[in-house]
């Protein structure tokens, strides 16, 4: 099965996001891969010319299933967070057909397999601060414009990546008087068993200065740095024929930055989507301008409840339901999402 969604301007590079789930819950994992892998290639051929930018496997069982994935590149990212309709494996993919004006990295599955959360983190950030500057002369302070931290355990965990992205954020001239990156940290288990964080990032060099605004809805929301984390509710890139809005991973959390609707996985989900909904209006953009949702559940028996209302409010919308819980347990529901608007600004070059 494949859900997409299509930001098309007439005459301009077109974004496409797909996600697509098998429908064959007996089958092995290989049998479910090898199908997804098919329908992918199908699918490239069907909308004619589109390169695929970045793609993620959503899995059960990352360390026996990742050795039998064939199209590892550093743009694909592997995690286990197995999708909650009882599959093995469902694949978000973002395509262009067209070239960018700017030059787009996604760097996956990025990994340090020893140490402590803590020196994980902080070496996972070094190392990618130092690649950025040799191969790309940009650094994640100007460029990164979002991150993902899977994390191994995130109940025990998190703790390390907290204080490391934190350090390392300081030392780069990141703080809560300039600005952090969109971002989500959740539970996520590498494939390789010793590693505890897995780092996924998104950098685009060429922006201007003006063309990132970052996105807070006060009314609902606090600054993340009041509970003592470090990174953006959303950005805001305006281009020259569009505009992109990257929303980090959202739960239900009210203005003081505390829990709302402690044990109630209905109200939560809707404080959330309240949320989100603050954070687009804020940027310019309403849910019919999202592109792709993930969803990310604690509890496996709230799933048929959360795919019921997540049916009714975003039929229209390509969307995955998966096992990660949120980074604090009274969480039961967070999502994040990509939306794109026709809002643009002549002074910066086309997307």
């Amino acid at each position: 099965m494949i859900d997409y969604t299509v930001f098309a301007p007439e005459g301009k590079l077109e974004e496409i996001h797909a996600l697509m789930h098998v429908t064959n819950r007996e089958s092995d994992f290989e049998t479910q891969y090898h199908q997804l892998l098919q329908a992918q290639q199908q699918f490239v051929a069907e909308v004619g010319g589109a390169t695929v930018m970045m793609k993620r496997y959503f899995v059960s069982d990352a360390t026996n299933q990742m050795p039998l994935i064939e199209d590892i590149t550093e743009e694909v990212s592997v995690i286990q967070q197995p999708p909650l309709d009882g599959t093995k494996v469902a694949v978000w993919l973002y395509l262009h057909r067209g070239v960018s004006n700017y030059q787009q990295v996604w760097k996956m599955n990025q990994i340090v397999p020893e140490g402590d959360s803590y020196h994980q983190s902080r070496t996972l950030l070094e190392r990618y601060e130092q690649e950025l500057k040799e191969q790309y002369d940009a650094n994640i302070a100007e460029h990164c414009l979002r991150t993902w931290f899977f994390v191994r355990d995130v109940d025990t965990q998190y703790k390390g990546l907290v204080v490391a992205r934190r350090e390392n954020f300081e030392e780069q001239g990141l703080t809560n008087k300039t600005h952090y990156l969109a971002s989500t940290g959740i539970h996520g288990i590498p494939a390789d068993t010793n590693a505890i964080v897995q780092m996924d990032t998104y950098m685009v060099k060429g922006l201007e200065p003006e063309q990132q605004t970052y996105l807070y809805a006060r009314t609902h929301l606090n600054p993340t740095y009041e509970y003592g984390v470090t990174f953006e509710r959303g950005v805001k890139i305006t281009y020259g024929d569009r505009t992109h809005l990257l929303i980090s991973g959202t739960a239900s959390i009210n203005n003081k930055g505390e829990v709302v609707h402690v044990g109630d996985i209905k109200k939560q989900a809707n404080r959330m989507w309240e949320n989100v909904e603050a954070l687009l209006n804020e940027g310019g953009a309403t849910f019919d301008d999202v592109m792709q949702i993930i969803v990310y559940l604690r509890d496996t028996a709230d799933y048929e409840v959360v795919r019921q209302l997540f049916e009714e409010r975003f039929p229209n919308t390509p969307y995955v339901i998966t096992y990660a819980p949120v980074c604090r347990p009274k969480w039961l529901i967070e999502m994040e999402c990509i939306a794109v608007t026709t809002e643009k600004d002549e002074r910066f070059k086309d997307y």
